[in-house]
């Protein structure tokens, strides 16, 4: 019997990404947009436009340079070798300034002739939409264009909702409909050392289908300048990164969240978006509210095996329809996560202490006791003690923590563990979740905070027994327990999520910091997902040895906070020296290749960029290297600069803000910090510069 064709997915990696969420722009590095792979305007979950390439008399001018200038604008410039003066040098070039908006895109088009005669050429600017889900796109599967109606310099593509409308100024001279488009044509004779020009306007007439476009203004005006000009950058790009891909309610469009990223996942995720605006607290605690009270509107009422709802669950995905993909069927409405209802507790917690007002705090309590309760009851499917998981269903994800792919929990020799499964980091997420969830219900004047207590207590004892694996120093926690209740001994970069969170006492987080150092985890580029020394790890496997920079970033903060300073600013250091392979614009994830072998960084060649707890990542590793902390309600900001980031110092990070006052802070090249700010503050570990607002 024949075997069955292979899907192979269409890769990102050399592609340059526009985004204004939630629009992306996706195309070859010399600008053109090409039918047949995954190039074009996407929105809403469906590609726009599948065609957009400019050509001399039929012939396509040659790429010299491309830049990302900003995340939603770009700049490309060819020349038209056969154009122009006979010489060698190029003398007519091709410049294309893109520029991507929530509801559609700006294309300017300049032809600049600087030769010593006028050109004559016909430019010819082709264009097609078809319309395909997001589901097609992503496997390549190229759509049928569908019909155009050319009025002009006026365009427009199907029908209701999904209505593509376009406009080119100046008209042009004819417009020829060709097998993969519409052509539009201009005749023309460009004079020496003059140029000419053409702008296409394109616009989405349906409206979002779950999530409304952010307003234009910087939210996190985030900004380092350190002794490290690769920090710098990297914190600037995801900056402007995560201003493109900020969402609002459509419902509540005060209330703003991230989108998870781009191409495939403009849209609500409960993970991930927890996440990121946890990592942004010192920058922004609007956001963490906006997110926060989105997903409370949202958060589980009922029991319904088909989207995995559960009374007080934080859901994972949102999408306007149903998400289709190797080896499950998502509704558009799925709750299949283990830790995001945790999370979404830790998170109301941190913003609390960074400052989210009271009143805003308050009325989330009942969605925090919702949580809680299915944190400390349903969310143990089996009455272990334990938070597991297990899709009943067949048709959603197997593995429901971030490492949601088949085959993220494995054995040392490489097996698949068998669900239902137990994540180390799950555990971790609920103890936390307990004492948070008691420090506020007691803040509060809430009952329940003891239960909670004694709760938080018995997990620790629970994981202690069963999770431990090896002896002595060589101990550590196994990623996972198995439906057999067995520990899944891989050494994993899930160990770093247990930092910090109160699970672990003062030696296990020794043991752990020193696990983490190891050189099969730490690859010098930052921390692989799995260990070196497992049967199952590959460079490129997508949760089997590759790098996650929000992954070591979490890391990173949780061996800052536990005092593993020289293992923090290793795996931070490593991970901003892999960032410059990628202009400083760090993806979902890369190649978890050996920095001290001398092996280059390697990109994860479907990786989607931008992501937003990548872009998050980078005020993370700041807020780990001025070991930075807050506790508004008892009046406190703590600034102790780390010594093991010294190479990064002196550095000043402005745009921060704490109880939404402004907040600079200033360490010099011996480590001493200077805070600055009109927040009614007391600061532990630097000297306080009170300021005006």
């Amino acid at each position: 019997m024949a075997d069955e064709p292979r899907v192979i997915q269409p890769y990102l990696h050399r592609l340059l990404s526009c985004v204004r969420a939630p629009s992306v722009v996706l195309a070859g590095e010399d600008g053109q947009i090409r039918p047949g792979g995954t190039q074009g305007w996407l929105r809403d979950d469906t590609r726009l436009l599948s065609l957009l390439a400019v050509d001399l008399d039929g012939v396509e001018p040659e790429p010299v340079g491309h830049a990302l200038l900003a995340a939603d604008h770009a700049a490309f410039t060819a020349v038209a070798r056969l154009l122009g003066d006979t010489g060698a040098d190029p003398t007519v070039r091709v410049e294309r300034h893109r520029t991507v908006h929530p509801d559609g895109l700006t294309e300017a088009v300049r032809l600049a002739n600087d030769a010593r005669a006028a050109v004559r050429t016909r430019l010819r600017l082709r264009l097609a939409a078809d319309l395909a889900g997001t589901s097609e796109v992503k496997h390549g599967e190229a759509g049928t264009p569908v019909p155009v109606s050319a009025d002009g310099g006026r365009l427009t593509w199907g029908s209701g909702a999904a209505r593509v409308e376009a406009d080119v100024e100046p008209a042009p001279d004819r417009v020829e409909h060709g097998p993969e488009g519409v052509e539009l044509l201009w005749d023309l004779e460009v004079p020496a050392h003059t140029d000419w020009r053409v702008v296409l306007r394109a616009r989405a007439a349906g409206s979002p289908l779950f999530a409304g476009a952010a307003p234009e203004s910087p939210e996190w005006p985030v900004s380092v300048a350190s002794r490290s000009r690769d920090l710098d950058r990297v914190v600037r790009r995801g900056a402007g990164d995560l201003e493109a891909l900020r969402l609002t309610d459509p419902e509540h469009p005060e209330d703003t969240f991230l989108a998870a990223g781009s191409p495939w996942f403009f849209t609500l995720f409960g993970r991930d978006s927890l996440w990121a605006a946890r990592m942004l607290l010192p920058a922004s605690t609007d956001l963490a509210g906006g997110t926060l009270r989105i997903l409370a509107r949202r958060q589980g009422t009922r029991h319904d095996r088909g989207t995995a709802e559960q009374p007080g669950r934080i859901l994972h995905e949102v999408r306007g329809r149903q998400a289709v993909a190797a080896g499950h069927m998502l509704p558009p409405l799925y709750y299949g996560t283990i830790d995001a209802t945790p999370l979404w507790v830790v998170l109301l917690r941190d913003a609390w202490r960074w400052g989210l007002p009271e009143n805003e705090v308050r009325e989330l309590l009942p969605a925090l006791r919702a949580a809680l309760d299915w944190v400390t009851g349903p969310a143990d499917d089996d009455g272990d003690g334990f938070l597991d998981y297990i899709d009943t269903e067949g048709t959603g994800l197997a593995n429901q923590g971030w490492k949601d792919s088949g085959d993220s929990i494995q054995w040392p020799d490489g097996r698949i563990a068998t669900a239902p499964i137990a994540l180390c980091e799950a555990q971790a997420y609920a103890h936390e979740a307990a004492v948070a969830g008691a420090e506020l219900l007691t803040a509060f004047g809430e009952p329940g905070a003891a239960e909670l207590l004694e709760w938080a207590e018995r997990m620790r004892d629970r994981f202690r027994g069963a999770f431990w694996v090896g002896e002595g120093d060589a101990a550590f926690p196994a990623i996972a327990l198995d439906g057999a209740k067995r520990p899944v001994a891989t050494p994993t970069s899930n160990l770093g999520h247990l930092l910090g969170t109160g699970l672990l006492d003062e030696r296990e987080s020794a043991l752990v910091a020193a696990r983490l150092a190891g050189h099969d985890l730490d690859c010098g580029y930052g921390l692989r997902t799995m260990s070196s020394t497992a049967a199952g790890f590959n460079p490129l496997g997508y949760h089997a040895g590759s790098v996650w920079p929000h992954d070591t970033a979490i890391a990173v903060l949780g061996l800052s906070r536990t005092g593993a300073g020289p293992a923090a600013a290793s795996l931070a250091r490593g991970l901003v020296d892999a960032a410059a392979a990628f202009d400083h614009r760090l993806p979902e994830l890369f190649a978890g290749t050996d920095a001290r072998a001398g092996e280059p960084v390697l990109a994860y060649p479907a990786s989607c960029r931008p992501q937003a707890w990548s872009a998050a990542a980078g005020v993370a590793l700041v807020s780990a290297a001025l070991r930075l902390s807050a506790d508004l309600p008892a009046g406190v900001l703590r600034v102790d600069p780390d010594p093991a980031f010294a190479d990064w110092f002196p550095m000043t990070v402005d745009g921060l803000r704490v109880g939404g006052h402004p907040l600079r802070v200033t360490v010099d090249a011996d480590g001493a910090a200077t805070v600055e700010t009109s927040a009614p503050v007391r600061v532990e570990g630097a000297v306080l510069q009170r300021t005006g607002e």
